[in-house]
């Protein structure tokens, strides 16, 4: 269980990374393609690539966003997590400035209404899956962002440097008596251990001698 448990951040790190990745190389074809059509950088009309409209400008956005994406995505989750965001809600507002430029000479980016369609379907999806296991749901108590919304909640919780599963235990029980002892419900041999442990700063010293009262 433990080791499943240890896994989750593992796999959120991967959900985002191949996200992020993954769209940056569709956008990024989109906008390549462009560039082979050879299309007119400022037309208001524009030509079809890959079932949507688009110019020379919408090209080179594409391509710039698709280098952004795939970078967030190689950096780490966390980054790809924040853009997929960021760039998701920027997908959305497009769409919907965009829709009303359509038809007029204000359409710098040549829209039409299968791209407006798309700038909402994909900035929902950018930022549904940039926000999950971050923002969304009920996060488990090992979820690393829930870890750090809360960590201001019990100071003198451990924070979750651990990978031996008896660590891992032995650090919440310490935690968990420590806010026992915080709210004056804890038994007397267990204030008097924690008691003992004042003087200790390190938290792997900590969970060691917590460890050790137990032996």
């Amino acid at each position: 269980m433990n080791n499943v448990r240890r896994d989750l951040p593992r796999q959120l790190d991967h959900l985002h990374r191949a996200g992020a990745v993954v769209f940056g190389v569709g956008l990024g074809t989109f906008g390549v393609l462009g560039f082979v059509n050879r299309l007119d950088m400022f037309s208001t009309t524009g030509e079809p690539v890959l079932g949507l409209s688009s110019n020379g400008l919408l090209s080179t956005i594409s391509v710039v966003v698709a280098v952004i994406l795939i970078a967030a995505g190689l950096r780490g989750g966390r980054t790809a997590s924040t853009v997929l965001v960021v760039i998701g809600a920027a997908f959305v507002a497009s769409g919907l400035v965009n829709t009303l430029v359509l038809g007029t000479p204000l359409n710098l980016l040549a829209f039409r209404i299968p791209n407006v369609v798309f700038s909402f379907v994909a900035g929902a999806l950018l930022l549904f899956l940039g926000a999950w296991g971050r923002f969304t749901g009920r996060l488990p108590d090992d979820n690393p962002y829930r870890q750090e919304r809360h960590q201001g909640d019990h100071p003198d919780a451990l924070p979750t440097t651990f990978h031996d599963p008896d660590d891992i235990q032995a650090a919440r029980e310490l935690a968990a008596a420590e806010r026992a002892v915080a709210q004056h419900t804890a038994p007397a041999d267990v204030a008097a251990r924690i008691d003992a442990l004042r003087e200790v700063r390190s938290p792997e010293e900590r969970v060691q001698r917590w460890r050790a009262g137990h032996a």
